[in-house]
């Protein structure tokens, strides 16, 4: 008998299994799960542990800039939508050497098709423009004509800021949220409008728009010799110029289409538009510019606050700065926005506020009318952590969402894009104009008084202080039946809102 038997050796060879047949389904099987959860890590773990603000930072911060005199610039506040998209247009038609537009979201719209019918003609005049993109909304939106057509012309230039990569799922994270518009020398309108018909015209129903503000910075000395030298104009430009030219920001929208035609209509759409809106209402375009001087309110000094403009977390300068602000207050602080999501170390904050005994009031909108679900939903779950800052807590039951994000802090007012949110805090970049003198402030406190007229105070028990003519906003519809599931799911993002 040899060795080993065959019937060994058929035995083995009745057991063999056939080889695994690999297909693309069975690929994708396996591959796709891995990737989810590679991009999902990713996407969160690195921003787990915000940072705090450097000792460098504190030690240069000096609150004597914020007090200076001498200021060229005027300003005024912009409330109403229509009259927010009137300003822009008229803006950029009076620009003769430069327009700087910078916005989180701009989409194909009216309103958007009316500002981009304006840039068009004003590159026709040679002016140069250049347009700063949030990335992940202009990969979203920026697919419509329309852009192009002003991105392929040789005096525009159209920016992403962090186009997301989605092999670095990290990428998708950190987002521009500035939102202005800078023209020659001479104006600059900043504040919390993004680009599209929610916050800009009359072209959609009230209970889609968003309340909101801009301010319209007026700069004296524009065309002299001393133009640059006590305008925050300098200082947003200078900020400008650190994003456009960072590694992040990477030019968009300027190639040939393969396809020019849907691109040619579509500048001869703007074309059109642009002759309608003249008709319409000749003194959006007209030559001679407007007597901004007569329009505005004199400031004493304007400074800008800046969040560092990297793509991870990021120290958290406005914030910081709006506490130290705040922390110097003698008499009142009142600070308006649109959503509250915040960390231990904020509410903290918040705390060390009020026990100083000055009033402090916050005002954000009430989750019957807030338009955010992912911040309603925070606000849902940790209300009452918020209330035992000590902070006088408003919520806002107007007729349709509140999105500004404005302060007063004694005789300071403070207008621009930064939400009391941890995405605002530690993620985005944002600006905030705070302007020293007595005229324009008290032009804000009379807006922020108005809207208090439809906000009732929240009490650490539960309700609200009772208002004559304000009623309390059921929840209904979706968020009825989300809020109760959404308001616990999104504790483990929360960092992320």
């Amino acid at each position: 008998m040899t060795w080993p038997p065959r019937s060994l050796f058929a035995r083995r060879a009745d057991s063999e299994k056939p080889r695994r047949k690999w297909t693309l389904r069975s690929l994708l099987c396996r591959v796709l799960p891995l990737y989810l959860l590679y991009f999902v890590l990713g996407a969160t773990l690195p921003f787990l542990s915000p940072p705090t603000v450097s000792d460098s930072f504190r030690a240069a911060w000096d609150p004597a800039v914020f007090e200076q005199v001498g200021s060229t610039d005027r300003a005024a506040l912009v409330t109403d939508n229509q009259d927010a998209l009137d300003v822009r247009l008229r803006m950029i038609g009076e620009a003769e050497e430069r327009i700087i537009l910078s916005s989180f979201d701009i989409r194909d719209c009216d309103s958007g098709r009316d500002i981009f019918a304006a840039l068009l003609l004003a590159a026709d005049r040679g002016v140069q423009i250049q347009i700063l993109w949030d990335g992940v909304s202009g990969l979203l939106r920026g697919g419509s004509p329309i852009f192009r057509a002003l991105g392929r012309l040789p005096n525009v230039e159209i920016r992403f800021y962090n186009a997301p990569n989605l092999l670095l799922p990290w990428t998708v994270n950190g987002r521009m949220h500035d939102k202005y518009l800078l023209i020659d020398d001479r104006l600059l309108l900043l504040g919390g409008r993004n680009t599209f018909d929610l916050f800009l015209g009359d072209y959609v129903p009230d209970a889609l728009k968003s309340h909101d503000q801009d301010v319209l910075v007026y700069n004296t000395a524009a065309g002299t010799e001393q133009s640059g030298a006590h305008t925050v104009l300098t200082q947003v430009e200078a900020y400008f110029q650190s994003v456009w030219e960072s590694p992040y920001s990477r030019t968009a929208l300027d190639r040939p289409p393969l396809f020019p035609g849907k691109t040619d209509r579509a500048e001869a759409e703007l074309r059109t538009r642009y002759a309608a809106l003249a008709a319409a209402d000749p003194t959006l375009f007209d030559p001679i510019p407007l007597d901004y001087a007569a329009l505005t309110l004199p400031v004493e000094h304007v400074e800008l606050l800046s969040n560092p403009t990297g793509i991870m977390s990021k120290e958290p300068w406005v914030w910081w700065q709006l506490m130290a602000l705040m922390g110097r207050a003698e008499e009142r602080v009142f600070l308006q926005t649109p959503y509250a999501v915040l960390n231990e170390p904020m509410y903290q904050a918040l705390e060390g506020l009020a026990a100083r005994g000055v009033p402090f009031d916050l005002q954000l909108n009430s989750v019957a009318v807030g338009d955010n679900i992912m911040a309603s939903s925070d606000y849902v779950h940790n209300k009452q952590r918020l209330l035992e800052t000590g902070v006088t807590v408003w919520e806002w039951f107007g007729d349709y969402s509140s999105h500004g994000k404005s302060a007063l802090i004694d005789d300071m007012a403070v207008v621009g894009s930064y939400n009391l949110d941890m995405r605002s805090t530690y993620l985005d970049t944002e600006l905030m104009l705070v302007f020293h003198g007595g005229d324009f402030s008290r032009a804000l406190e009379e807006y922020l008084l108005s809207t208090q007229d439809h906000a009732l105070q929240a009490l650490p028990q539960g309700g609200y202080v009772p208002k004559e003519g304000v009623e309390v906003l059921p929840v209904t519809g979706a968020k009825a039946w989300l809020f109760p599931i959404t308001s616990v799911v999104f504790q483990l993002i929360r960092y992320l809102l």
